[in-house]
């Protein structure tokens, strides 16, 4: 168990939060959640004792091991992978470490046949011989293939490491469990793989992640960090989001009785009382559900961008056409022989498990990247606006924002400009911000805004909930539901995919799979499972 007590954190003028009182309880998963700056990895750090809080305390368990997901990368260059994950171990590794230390001692003495001794009777105890079984299943599991366990961390891409390390956090059954973006560069399938893991895992857990299909799957209880004060609510994200969003509408219905508001609320617990029963946490998920009181129910403090595309003009009916597309570098087919009419209405999602394959795509049928083999055609009626996942060209100068935006729009009066900047929250002095300091997520909204100027009848989206808090994603998933125009995405957001999607195209090396299925039935279809691993070269 971990407690917080009467915590505060200020930093200078500025204060986080303050006087916080907390208790998580083993066998519960805890998904925190807040806007970009709220403070949410930084309230992990002063539970993990990475930073002190200006004052109040934070108290675990004693005797209770804690794991954390490593955000340094290159801490562990020159040990191998399997080493690597076992190091998650601490007590256990150090055993190990001085253990075989003992038996490479050329005067081996009576005294280290004792010390040995002590050490293998609690190696044993800690199911040390397993270690490298289950460091090894671990890794399996999140797509680390055997042939890499030997190898130095080192000779790993970037990707590889962040999936050793989430391993390394995973590793022997920790009493605690602090994972921040666990599921960044994860695959879907890796990502399935670690909602199953924590989903049975007994122990106690607490994540930050802004992908609100694994916080629904995972989380027993949301931590919302608003308004300079920490909250732990019952249920999953989703249930935060709509009970918040229904006690804002609520609080500004000034005319409802108190009763007739307190009926809703009810009404809206035991409706999703009944839905959870679908969840993975289902029994667990369903008893605390009725059991919460409405009190407990609490408008937020987020804004949400407003996120409006408008075709200037409706698509003919000849939107982009390719045949025989393809494009291969250095060893690594990325797609090969696409041949892909796309029809009015439709909303693709593109998936591959190269890495970069369908950046590569888009790229290519943008013009950003030569064409290798193969050729494409767009329709002559087309207005497209693209995010790509790269960005950082677009914002190399100290241009102010509001100048910024002007250079893409054909009315150049100031207010119109500042509407669609205002329209993502960038307001009063925020629009005189120069556009080469921008962080990553405001970056992604100036671009959100220079396509929305542009009234486009076709999207091209790769990746684009990259860098955007939930509040983001949530107002732009919704705004690409109501876009009556034509879609072509990326995205690991699994939500974002399953509610947008009407059409899956997979990249292979061995060649396309077109799909029209929603996301999930696409990802859980047997027939189309085996032909996807067979194409990939899979058993």
């Amino acid at each position: 168990m971990i407690s917080v007590d009467n915590l505060t954190l200020k930093f200078g003028k500025r204060t986080l939060f303050e006087e916080v009182n907390l208790k998580f309880t083993p066998g519960n998963c805890y998904g925190v959640i807040g806007a970009n700056g709220a403070g949410k990895s930084t309230f992990l750090k002063i539970l993990t004792g990475e930073i002190d809080s200006t004052s109040g305390q934070v108290n675990i368990t004693p005797g209770q091991r804690m794991a954390v997901l490593s955000q340094n990368h290159f801490a562990f260059e020159e040990d191998d992978v399997l080493k690597t994950v076992i190091m998650g171990h601490k007590k256990l590794f150090e055993i190990m470490t001085e253990k075989d230390a003992i038996y490479l001692k050329p005067d081996f003495s009576e005294e280290d046949g004792n010390r040995a001794a002590e050490l293998e009777a609690e190696f044993a105890e800690m199911d040390g011989w397993n270690a490298e079984s289950d460091a090894a299943a671990l890794l399996s599991g999140l797509g680390v293939t055997e042939e890499l366990h030997p190898k130095l961390m080192k000779e790993l891409s970037g990707d590889q490491k962040v999936r050793v390390l989430l391993a390394q956090a995973l590793f022997g059954n920790p009493d605690i469990l602090i994972l921040d973006e666990p599921t960044n560069d994860l695959d879907a399938e890796t990502i399935g793989w670690l909602e199953d893991f924590l989903v049975n895992f007994k122990n106690l857990v607490i994540v930050v992640s802004h992908d609100r299909h694994f916080l629904d799957t995972v989380s027993t209880h949301i931590v919302d960090i608003d308004f300079g004060k920490i909250n732990i609510y019952t249920g999953n994200y989703t249930f935060w989001y709509e009970s918040s969003q229904l006690a804002a509408k609520q609080k500004s219905d000034q005319n409802k009785k108190a009763e007739d508001k307190r009926k809703e609320l009810q009404a809206f617990i035991e409706r999703f009382s009944a839905n959870v029963a679908k969840s993975k946490q289902a029994t667990a998920r369903k008893k605390m559900l009725e059991k919460l009181n409405v009190e407990e129910i609490k408008p937020s403090s987020r804004k949400y961008p407003g996120i409006i595309f408008k075709p200037e003009r409706e698509a003919g009916d000849q939107l982009l056409l390719t045949e025989e597309l393809g494009l291969e570098a250095d060893g690594t087919v990325y797609f090969k022989d696409v041949n892909l009419m796309v029809d009015k209405g439709d909303k693709i999602a593109f998936i591959s498990r190269t890495k970069q394959a369908v950046t590569k795509f888009f790229q290519t049928v943008m013009g950003e990247l030569p064409i290798q083999k193969g050729s494409f055609k767009w329709g002559v009626t087309i207005n497209k606006a693209y995010l790509p996942n790269d960005n950082s060209s677009f914002f190399n100068s100290d241009l102010k924002l509001i100048d910024w935006l002007s250079q893409y729009s054909d009315n150049q009066e100031e207010a119109y400009v500042r509407t669609f900047l205002g329209r993502m929250l960038f307001t009063g002095e925020e629009s005189f911000k120069k556009a080469s300091v921008l962080s990553g997520g405001e970056k992604v909204r100036c671009m959100v805004s220079k396509m929305m100027l542009q009234n486009p009848n076709f999207l091209v989206l790769d990746e684009p909930t990259n860098h955007l808090d939930l509040e983001s994603i949530h107002a732009l998933n919704n705004a690409i539901i109501d876009f009556n125009g034509t879609v072509l995405l990326s995205s690991f957001d699994h939500a974002f995919v399953q509610s947008v999607a009407n059409r899956i195209i997979e990249f292979t090396p061995s060649g396309t799979i077109d799909r029209r299925l929603p996301y999930e039935e696409y990802l859980e279809n047997p027939e189309i499972l085996a032909l996807r691993n067979s194409m990939y070269g899979k058993k």
